[in-house]
């Protein structure tokens, strides 16, 4: 595995450890469709939670969070209502919220880690 793929990797598990800790129930991770991947879905408080997981090493190219614009927000919307029409149990009556975390710091399980809730979708 790539050391850029480690990285994500481990970041996404610190972010799943945190939510879990937090109460959200994660019900799936890493799911893939054509259009690209959902880091993390969670429920929490009845939403439905579709959560962008960012790693860096420094933040020397800039804050981690700065990388979910407006094009990666629409295409995690995209993806969200693909994960839905595939997991409509889960889905049915929930409210859906996009939420991002990143991480930065060499060991990901340490670094700095930021938490967005209700992230605009646009």
């Amino acid at each position: 595995m790539a050391a850029k793929d480690e990285l994500g990797r481990a970041g996404e598990n610190r972010a799943v450890a945190y939510l879990t800790a937090r109460g959200f129930d994660v019900v799936d991770r890493n799911w893939r469709a054509p259009d690209g991947e959902v880091d993390v879905v969670a429920c929490a408080a009845g939403d439905l939670v579709f959560v962008e997981v960012k790693t860096r090493r420094t933040d020397l190219f800039g804050d981690p969070l700065e990388a979910v614009d407006a094009r990666k927000r629409a295409r995690i919307w995209r993806l969200a209502h693909a994960w839905s029409s595939a997991h409509p149990d889960l889905a049915q009556g929930r409210r859906w919220r996009l939420d991002v975390i990143g991480i930065t710091g060499g060991d990901p399980a340490c670094g700095r880690l930021e938490h967005v809730e209700d992230v605009p979708w646009a």
